[in-house]
């Protein structure tokens, strides 16, 4: 549970509700005597995490500093990857620069993501231990240097070069948005947020082959890497003055684990009482709320947050260095030791194998359209991708609000017990768009249908898929084991970079000697078995949980 209790608390509200409560387990109600804070007056959800009664707590931020956060945090994810994947239009530029061949040409994106995944040892560990802050500064800035480098290259080696740069200094943009989420957003909304991060993510890879193949044809392959200079720069400056940051170690929190007794915001009525106001000097000269009788507003005694949507980051939260916490020896090996958790592994085969269905996409489209019979330009290969981009962003709208309606549909059926396998129904009708879109691009591929069927429709397919699969599994795994999203998203990123490295060296020249349908359709059946597999965790799920109830990953 996030509302770290103790454990008396805890068999207390196992024995009313008949259930055990392991790790991912929440109490979506009042529980007898047990009040949770909740998201207003008239609301019933409880929230999850519970917050602190603290202004400058990253949960009771006003929604205006929320929307400001998360704008930082999608521009630097959808910055830092524009690059890596808007290669695929150019790989005939780049052939005729370097004297190269299309294998060749494809490795300069293969590379950069089997670097990227790899990075995040370092960057996640850096996060935790250092701030969100920091990281998203320093990793733009060294992009922003690679892609001087990439507009300046002289030689295919050289190239190559500023791509691993690029994969280095790029891994934030895999794993340090959801760790924002999961800093700012409650349970009850954090499906929809992962839905966006995904969808903006993908989308980003849509976007970079529009604008380098329109590019390329009209000014030259390297304005591209300008245009991405000055996009990085920007996003530099945006992040430096208005990206406040969201790692806080919560009061109840640190009580709750280290003295095992419950916060403020959980007390049974015989402990409620009124609580004096005391003398605060507040450094931005706000004076607390309090009732009538001009006694504070404790927590305790309404369960409401007195600054629940009305708090805003503190000058401290702007500073360029945050001050160390944690291990960073510790963090390094999380990731591999999270390999053991049987829902980790879940999440990590379906993110990497949904996004795979996006790749083969992006991999494959100068191949197929700039061959006979199509024999389109860069700059047309480049706006088809514009159907895999309104298929994201369907999925956004729609993947969101009906995981989380899904989820909160099961809790009310369960009496207010919310588990995390609640969300994996929602996978259903993706699997089905994804089957449709890869039969479609595999044999339209191959028996050279119109283009509009190919790209309308199963790129449109692939597009929706890989906006919703990835955020349903992906929060799975996050509402489990939320105290290590960062380095949960490791161990998802280095499994999905491989095998995106592995397509990435297999689909061209497998796709020369036997055509398009072996190679998607083959990858299509083991997007299909992975996402399958979430029967197993739709009916034990709970008990794997149960498994690993007592690790030290739900102490960090």
């Amino acid at each position: 549970m996030e509302e770290n209790l103790n454990q008396q608390v805890v068999h207390e509200l196992e024995s009313v509700l008949h259930t055990k409560i392991y790790p991912g387990t929440e109490i979506m109600k009042d529980v007898g005597t047990h009040h949770f804070v909740k998201a207003g007056q008239r609301k019933s959800n409880v929230l999850v995490p519970q917050p602190s009664d603290d202004e400058h707590d990253p949960l009771n931020w006003s929604a205006k500093w929320k929307i400001v956060t998360m704008i930082c945090a999608t521009m630097l994810s959808f910055s830092l990857n524009i690059g890596p994947l808007a290669n695929a239009p150019l790989f005939e530029e780049y052939i005729r620069e370097w004297d190269c061949s299309l294998a060749d040409a494809v490795q300069f994106t293969g590379v950069a993501i089997l670097v990227l995944g790899f990075s995040n040892f370092i960057w996640v560990p850096v996060t935790v231990c250092f701030g969100r802050r920091p990281v998203m500064i320093t990793s733009s800035l060294i992009c922003a240097v690679s892609s001087i480098w990439r507009a300046r290259a002289t030689s295919y080696n050289s190239f190559m070069g500023a791509s691993v740069l690029n994969g280095l200094a790029a891994g934030p943009c895999e794993t340090i948005q959801p760790q924002i989420i999961a800093d700012i957003i409650f349970l009850h909304d954090r499906g929809k947020y992962q839905t966006l991060y995904f969808s903006m993510y993908f989308a980003s890879l849509m976007v970079g082959p529009i604008i380098s193949g329109a590019m390329a044809f009209n000014v030259g392959w390297r304005s591209f890497w300008w245009l991405n200079t000055a996009l990085l720069l920007i996003c530099t400056l945006v992040n430096l003055f208005f990206f406040p940051e969201t790692r806080y170690r919560r009061g109840n929190e640190m009580e709750g684990k280290a003295a095992g007794r419950a916060g403020p915001a959980l007390l049974s009525p015989e402990k409620r009482a009124v609580v004096p106001p005391e003398n605060t000097t507040q450094d931005d000269g706000d004076v607390e709320p309090t009732t009538g009788s001009g006694r504070e507003l404790a927590p305790a005694i309404t369960h409401q947050d007195p600054w629940l949507g009305r708090g805003r980051p503190s000058n401290a939260q702007f500073k360029l260095f945050q001050s160390y916490e944690g291990s960073l020896l510790r963090e390094l090996w999380v990731p591999w030791y999270l390999h053991l958790f049987p829902i980790v592994e879940f999440a990590s085969f379906v993110v990497s194998f949904s996004a795979s269905g996006y790749l083969v996409a992006n991999l494959s489209q100068s191949q197929a359209f700039a061959a006979p019979p199509y024999n389109y330009s860069p700059q047309t290969i480049g706006l088809f991708n514009l159907a895999l981009l309104i298929g994201a962003l369907i999925g956004l709208f729609t993947n969101g609000p009906w995981s989380d309606w899904i989820a909160a549909y099961l809790t009310k059926k369960n009496g207010g017990v919310r588990e995390p396998e609640m969300r994996l129904p929602a996978m259903i009708p993706y699997v089905l768009i994804m089957i449709i879109g890869s039969v479609i691009t595999a044999v339209g591929y191959d028996y050279h249908w119109p283009w509009q069927a190919i790209v309308v429709v199963g790129w449109g397919c692939l597009g929706m898929q890989v906006s919703a699969l990835p955020s349903i599994a992906s929060t799975y795994a996050i509402d489990s084991y939320k105290p290590v999203t960062g380095s949960l998203f490791v161990a998802i990123t280095v499994n999905k970079n491989v095998w995106g490295y592995g397509v990435s060296k297999f689909l061209t020249p497998w796709a020369e000697e036997v055509g398009f349908r072996a190679p998607i359709l083959v990858n299509m059946a083991l997007i299909t078995i992975f996402c399958c597999t979430g029967i197993i965790f739709w009916f034990w799920g709970k008990r794997f949980r149960g498994m690993t109830k007592d690790s030290f990953v739900h102490q960090m």
